[in-house]
Parts: structure tokens; C-alpha cells; sequence
């Protein structure tokens, strides 16, 4: 019964992975050529923070989480050190 639980949480850190790997301005093999020291403002990336929210929090709340801090990354802010 856990398992079934916590599998739509695993089908989306599985689906953020494969974002990272292969879409990823900061995470994916092609980044490094074009952003060698990155490419994100923030520390954690978005999407590595997303990972972390939904890991610690759960899908609810950690997919709040995760929006705002997308929405939150624009060319205005400051960027900085966030923890999901």
C-alpha cells in the first residue's frame, strides 16, 4: 500500500531527472559547453529544488513550493541561496 502511495511522487522526481539530464541549462551534458560556471541565480537550480521540496515535503506541497520559485526567477531578482 506504501508503494502505490508514493508513486506519483516518484514518477515526478523521475520526470524532474530527466529534465535535468536532458533539458537542463545548469544540469544537462550540452550545458557545460555554452554555461561553464551555470546558469540559474539561484542555489540550489529550480529544478534541483523542486526535487528537494517534493522529496521533504511531499507532492502538495512541495509543487507549491516549486511554482513559486519558478515564478520568483526572473531577470529582476537578486538570486541567492534558497532551502526548499
Amino acid at each position: 500500500m506504501k508503494v502505490l502511495l508514493g508513486l506519483p511522487r516518484d514518477i515526478i522526481l523521475l520526470a524532474l531527472l530527466g529534465y535535468q539530464r536532458f533539458l537542463s541549462p545548469d544540469h544537462s551534458f550540452w550545458s557545460k559547453t555554452f554555461f561553464p560556471y551555470g546558469y540559474c541565480r539561484y542555489q540550489p537550480s529550480c529544478s534541483e529544488y523542486a526535487r528537494q521540496a517534493i522529496k521533504k515535503r511531499g507532492i502538495l506541497i512541495g509543487m507549491s513550493k516549486s511554482v513559486w520559485r519558478v515564478w520568483r526567477c526572473n531577470p529582476w531578482s537578486r538570486g541567492g541561496v534558497d532551502q526548499p
